[in-house]
């Protein structure tokens, strides 16, 4: 049939080939056949409207406000004939029938990306439903007891081929509707069928997956009684109220399955009949069984593989800033990779390649970046060989911190060496680089220990360490009045190594004014003794 919805002078046409619609407002809870949110008159459940022996038919399922056909009020009256051209008024919504003429439209499975928690309802209780039979779904002899069964041989030799369809989808997204789809092929019977997971977060059911004439109809009591008792059942609706079961659901008879894996509950696997010519016996519900056991092993495949590659991108995404060893600890404690900052004292390193500006005017745009990555291949390994720390890199400069996110009471010490090395592999680099005859650039370092707010920001899904604060652009100035090849250090870095490096005092010109500062020459023979804080300040 086709629909013509308008509300606040806006139309939509609905075009569906349902034998059932359930219209209403399903205020983002639960989806049913025809949603007229956002209109705030219409009931959740409002009317419904179905065909039978040949006739369409239409009538209010106790809303709020009423319904009426070509005005005259449905509410309390038995169901009404509908005809094309009638008009339907449900809140301050009209529903315009334009066309009766049926479709080959078939059901598809619908998927839910990010799934629809059930309702808990009085539905399906314990007083409106008997369990006719039920089965341990861990049970390991399901698949041996139906080998015996020779009357089932087709239907088996669609499920053996399961595991092996089910593997193929890697993405959540194609694996549970193809779920769905093959259970319509084993008990094609079976009208109804809905897949349900359980997110342990919220402990919430979410419904991710269904396939139906009408609307889904999932029962949270029923689905948490699978998931708590590890077992599947037949269920049959005994409720004498026929109105209270129209609210809900048209269905009569059904079968649930959980998804156990290792003992946990993935999930439930649901179907529903009206009333069939054969009720399902005690053989669908193990062949029942065994689905749901291939479907909750290729669930928690998916779950582990997404874990595995979230993991991963953790993982490398750390490692762009940290060397190997501290990544691997910051992922094994886990409570320090969150956002967030906080405040202490580091070490700050900034290295800057002299001439940048002007050598990469006279250099191919690929050429440039190359070279920059040709020289911070061997500058950053320095640095976390020294357990620093890589906070940025800002076009020809690198950004280092020692002491963050870790502690590290050797911090400055493990700072200058870092810059020695550096200077080291730099002068390396460069000897080979004038033997081809390529450029050999030099680098200005400048180190500074100060107070600084130190973290994790961004995303959850996409964490970056940072530094700021003054100390930031003290060793910012360090590095712009270190000339090539040379490693400037702040009376605060030589105060606590001074009896480990050979330095010359010197004073600097910054925008800030003069600054005092030591050139690095050397470390002393000695360095491996601990470093002693001088009993004098800073020596300035």
């Amino acid at each position: 049939m086709r629909l013509l919805c308008t509300y606040q002078g806006k139309s939509r046409a609905v075009d569906s080939a349902a034998a059932e619609i359930i219209f209403g407002r399903a205020d983002g809870r639960f989806p049913i056949g025809l949603d007229l949110a956002p209109d705030p008159k219409v009931s959740r459940l409002h009317g419904r409207i179905w065909f039978e022996a040949g006739t369409y038919w239409i009538e209010d399922l106790g809303s709020s406000r009423g319904t009426q056909l070509n005005g005259v009020e449905l509410k309390g009256r038995p169901k009404q004939q509908l005809r094309a051209s009638d008009e339907i008024a449900a809140g301050d919504t009209t529903i315009k029938i334009q066309s009766l003429r049926g479709t080959a439209d078939v059901a598809q499975t619908n998927y839910l990306a990010e799934g629809t928690a059930l309702l808990s309802t009085k539905n399906h209780s314990s007083s409106t439903v008997a369990i006719a039979h039920d089965l341990d779904a861990q049970d390991s002899a399901i698949l041996p007891s139906l080998l015996d069964a020779k009357e089932f041989s087709a239907r088996l030799s669609l499920i053996c081929d399961l595991p092996l369809q089910f593997a193929a989808k890697v993405k959540l997204e194609s694996l549970l509707p193809l779920i769905v789809d093959r259970l319509m092929e084993v008990f094609p019977d079976v009208e109804s069928w809905a897949l349900v997971l359980h997110d342990p977060a919220s402990d919430s059911l979410l419904l991710k997956a269904y396939r139906c004439a009408t609307h889904p109809n999932v029962s949270e009591t029923l689905a948490r009684r699978a998931m708590r008792d590890k077992k599947a059942f037949i269920w049959k609706n005994i409720s004498g109220d026929v109105s209270q079961s129209i609210l809900q659901s048209s269905l009569e008879i059904g079968m649930y399955a959980p998804l156990l894996w290792q003992g946990e509950a993935l999930g439930v696997i649901c179907g529903g009949m009206t009333i069939p010519a054969t009720p399902p016996a005690e053989h669908d519900l193990r062949l029942l069984v065994l689905v749901a056991q291939y479907a909750a092993m290729a669930v928690a495949g998916h779950r582990l593989q997404s874990e595995i590659s979230r993991q991963s991108a953790e993982k490398s995404n750390l490692l762009r800033q940290f060397s190997p060893k501290v990544a691997e600890r910051l992922l094994s404690h886990r409570g320090k990779l969150k956002l967030g900052g906080e405040r202490s004292q580091v070490t700050v390193l900034n290295a800057d390649m002299r001439g940048f500006t002007k050598l990469s005017m006279s250099m191919d745009p690929d050429d440039v970046v190359q070279m920059l990555n040709h020289y911070f291949g061997v500058l950053v390994p320095a640095i976390f060989s020294n357990q620093g720390t890589v906070d940025k890199f800002v076009g020809d400069a690198i950004l280092a911190v020692f002491g963050s996110p870790e502690a590290d009471p050797q911090q400055q010490k493990h700072a200058v060496q870092a810059a020695l090395e550096m200077q080291a592999a730099v002068a390396k680099l460069n000897e080979l680089d004038r033997l081809r005859g390529a450029a050999s650039p030099q680098f200005g370092i400048g180190i500074h220990y100060g107070e600084v707010i130190h973290g994790f920001v961004g995303t959850a899904d996409r964490m970056e360490f940072t530094v700021i604060g003054d100390a930031v652009n003290r060793a910012s100035r360090y590095c712009s009045a270190a000339e090539a090849g040379q490693v400037l250090i702040s009376p605060e870095v030589y105060e606590r190594i001074w009896s480990a490096v050979e330095a010359e005092r010197l004073s600097i010109k910054t925008k800030e004014g003069d600054f005092l500062a030591y050139k690095i020459r050397g470390l002393k023979s000695a360095a491996d003794a601990p470093i002693a804080v001088p009993r004098t300040g800073s020596g300035n």
